[in-house]
């Protein structure tokens, strides 16, 4: 895998004063820049976040999942008790936003998140976490407590570091109980 790191920066924020650096990932011709958002202080067992971008979500709050509220609880959680939140660029569990948009859409007719990705021709969750495994390492990590409620992520990433699971449960409402119900029942998310 062809990566690029970039330098360090500040990012100050309501959350707490956080560096940043970007992971600039060769996929053939796709360039992926991720983010990391980190403390100065990350411990021997840092708080980690991997949290894949959800455009809809994390910056004009959809109700429809629930990954904006896991990201700012993730923050918070982060900025308090110090660790590492892992920004990947793999929008709609990996299937790209313009993808993502018509399986809502289809999500709208009635499928669940599930069927919409494979009506569509994908898998239920597309996502490579490769490039975390150079993030640690660029990082030096090799114990991490995972915010996570996805079994497939902690498995993906056990690879990488050992793993000690902390929930990050965000509340549901009328627009994504169903959903919240499908990646339980049929992902099996820890909810």
């Amino acid at each position: 895998m062809q990566f690029q790191v970039s330098n360090q920066a500040k990012l100050p924020t309501p959350f707490g004063d956080f560096c940043l650096q970007s992971f600039k990932e060769q996929q053939g011709a796709l360039e992926l820049d991720h983010l990391v958002v980190f403390t100065k202080e990350l411990g021997e067992s840092p708080l980690v976040r991997v949290h894949s971008e959800c455009l809809t979500g994390d910056v004009f709050s959809s109700q429809k999942c629930d990954c904006g509220g896991e990201l700012q609880m993730a923050l918070e959680r982060i900025g308090k008790e110090g660790g590492m939140l892992i920004y990947l660029r793999q929008e709609g569990r990996g299937i790209g936003l313009f993808n993502k948009i018509n399986a809502y859409a289809l999500q709208d007719q009635g499928y669940d998140t599930i069927e919409a990705n494979e009506a569509i021709g994908f898998k239920d969750d597309e996502r490579d976490y490769t490039i975390v495994k150079h993030i640690f390492t660029h990082y030096g990590i090799r114990k991490i407590r995972l915010l996570t409620n996805n079994p497939k992520k902690i498995e993906a990433l056990k690879a990488f570091v050992e793993i000690k699971r902390c929930s990050i449960l965000v509340p549901s409402n009328c627009h994504n109980h169903a959903y919240l119900q499908t990646k339980k029942l049929k992902m099996g998310h820890l909810l």
